[in-house]
């Protein structure tokens, strides 16, 4: 086995520097739902751009994605379908006027929607999406009047509260809310009669307490102004132009920047307005090509990716000198970000973290600044203009830290219980941006094997107790950026090993007991995307090269010589990552974006995470 693992280390480097960029980054597809592929139909023809092959091309691939039931789905092991994802790809095969109305492939598309209920059931971004275009009643989506916008900051509940995130989406979306604003266009399809049901707001204890708080905060501005509402929606049309990245894009995301371009059409602005023009140039020069055609990411992995390649490379063996790897540091020390963003808001410290995305130059994240920072961390050791980044990035990663000791993904301390009761499917997750076991598992694993510290340092003891306190009765951790168990135990398990705990710990011996109950009988593991919707454990029946690798890095973190449970498990790697690419367990989304609504599938991650474990195997081990 010990050749084999060399012989697959050897192969998986060559293979990713084979991938290199000239410029020194790697660009794999991000491949998410086919919301933005559906959307990026619906965009060209709302705007009349004159692209027939573009869309051509993103209709071929919704055809190719339908299942034999007429439905479409978030992930392979979905029952049935999924409601939101099958009207989106419905409405914009019909608006892509490359369909006939009579196919039966829509007609069974048509049954399975009005079987599950019809409009009223999908998710709210889909139910925004259908109100700009007539096709669902505005009255029925996110009852927050615009004003909320302009509540001052030491309320105790205003805009600012919510993650940066779901900011990005509300200001647009409250905006075309408060103008009921609807797109009159002839070749726009009528889908009414898939809106039968009839629509009854339901509001719980929880619900009405936040109205509570938002017209608490609302009678506080009773005074101002009469033009309060004019005001408002100028502070949404500011919020927006002043987060656009020099692609056009608004903070680089498709969903942001599609809800956008709309918003700036209520707002009087013309469909070839610079800003509108540039804009969708941005979103096209997101997509990228998959085994079923042309794709639209939502936000570009770039950073993510190289950062991630280059540090997996320098773990296998690759010298820190080597071309592939001083390229992708210079590209990664020119990403480095140097403005402030509003993450600055809540934290004193200087800008020095990097974003997910290329074109990313305010946004930045804790998880691709350790990423990245991994990457240059031998550079840093050879090189003083690489350690003054380095150190930069270390101290924007410790100022970071939430009040209760673990790391956010964006900003700090947003994360106000109250706030997941705002009226937009999701906001459990997406309306607060709290600490997660994954993203401080990955601090304290880079904090500790990277930067040196230990439980001696108050920071990181504070984010490993943290840590205890979430686990859970099984002795697993939940994951929210990963699928999902397995992802949030590895980061867990790996982050508190690197900052001193003993492997002897009773809650990694929990952990290790966990993960080795779960392991299938080929030695391999694999979960459900079911698992962050059901908060708990829900396995596949096949396993997976980047949750396999996971786990087997968790174990061989604890122990001092291999287990069967490792020497299973390291078989079963081997066998993965020399398997089909079409294969269903390398294509089977392993990435969280929104639990229950918007899943990725890393096309980088079936390199990446078996190379850093096989790597680690053989350093551990011999």
């Amino acid at each position: 086995m010990k050749k084999k693992v060399e012989n697959t280390i050897t192969g998986l480097v060559n293979d990713l520097q084979s991938k290199q960029n000239t410029e020194g980054k790697w660009s794999f597809c991000f491949e998410n739902s086919l919301m933005t592929d559906a959307y990026m139909i619906i965009l060209l023809r709302s705007f009349e751009m004159d692209d027939e092959e573009l869309v051509g091309r993103l209709v071929n691939r919704l055809w190719k994605l339908q299942s034999r039931e007429g439905t479409w789905k978030l992930f392979h092991d979905e029952k049935e379908g999924n409601l939101s994802s099958t009207i989106e790809a419905y409405f914009a095969l019909k608006y892509s006027g490359m369909v006939q109305d009579d196919d039966q492939r829509l007609d069974k598309a048509g049954r399975f929607i009005e079987a599950k209920g019809g409009f009223h059931k999908a998710h709210s971004i889909t139910k925004c999406m259908l109100a700009i275009h007539g096709q669902y009643d505005w009255r029925h989506i996110l009852p927050v009047p615009i004003e909320f916008l302009l509540i001052p900051k030491q309320f105790p509940l205003n805009f600012w509260d919510l993650s940066s995130y779901a900011r990005a989406h509300v200001a647009p979306l409250l905006l075309l809310k408060s103008q009921r604003f609807i797109l009159k266009m002839n070749n726009i399809p009528h889908m009414s009669h898939l809106s039968r049901a009839p629509y009854e707001a339901r509001y719980g204890k929880r619900e009405l307490n936040l109205y509570s708080k938002i017209n608490e905060g609302l009678q506080a501005i009773a005074g101002l102004p009469a033009n309060l509402h004019q005001q408002s929606q100028q502070f949404a049309q500011e919020y927006m132009l002043q987060r656009i990245e020099s692609d056009g894009t608004y903070l680089s995301y498709f969903s942001t920047t599609f809800f956008m371009l709309y918003a700036l059409l209520a707002s009087g602005r013309k469909k070839d307005d610079p800003i509108i023009v540039k804009a969708i140039k941005g979103l096209k020069d997101m997509t990228c090509e998959t085994k079923k055609g042309t794709h639209v990411q939502n936000s570009p992995s770039t950073i993510w990716d190289t950062a991630l390649i280059s540090y997996a490379l320098q773990e296998a063996g690759v010298d820190p000198g080597e071309y592939s790897i001083e390229n992708a540091v210079k590209y990664l020390l020119k990403k480095q970000h140097f403005r402030y963003g509003d993450w600055a808001m809540e934290s004193a410290v200087k800008p020095g973290g990097w974003g997910f995305s290329s074109s990313n130059s305010i946004h930045p994240d804790v998880d691709d600044t350790t990423a990245a920072l991994r990457s240059l961390t031998y550079s840093a050791a050879e090189h003083p203009n690489v350690r003054k980044s380095w150190d930069r990035g270390i101290d924007w990663v410790l100022g970071m830290q939430n009040r209760d000791g673990g790391w956010p993904a964006f900003e700090r301390n947003k994360s106000k219980g109250i706030l997941t009761s705002f009226p937009m499917d999701g906001a459990e997750e997406a309306a607060i941006d709290p600490s997660t076991p994954d993203l401080t598992g990955r601090a304290l694993e880079f904090l500790g094997s990277r930067a040196g510290l230990t439980m001696d340092h108050s920071q990181v003891e504070k984010g490993v107790r943290w840590l205890k306190l979430m686990q859970q009765a099984d002795g697993s951790w939940y994951g929210r950026w990963g699928v999902c168990y397995i992802y949030g135990t590895w980061a867990a398990i790996t982050g508190m090993k690197a900052v001193g705990v003993s492997s002897s710990n009773e809650h990694i011996q929990r952990a290790k007991g966990w993960l080795e109950r779960i392991q299938h009988k080929d030695g391999g593991w694999g979960e459900s995307c079911y698992s962050d919707q059901r908060k708990t454990y829900v396995p596949l029946s096949f396993s997976t090269p980047s949750q396999t690798a996971w786990a087997l890095e968790a174990l061989i973190s604890i122990e001092d010589k291999p287990t069967p449970a490792i020497d299973l498990g390291i078989m079963s790697l081997l066998e993965l990552v020399t398997g089909k690419e079409e294969d269903i367990s390398h294509t089977y989304p392993t990435g969280s974006g929104l639990p229950g609504n918007f899943y990725i599938h890393y096309h980088s991650y079936n390199w990446i995470w078996p190379l850093l474990t096989l790597g680690r195997y053989k350093e551990k081990f011999g």
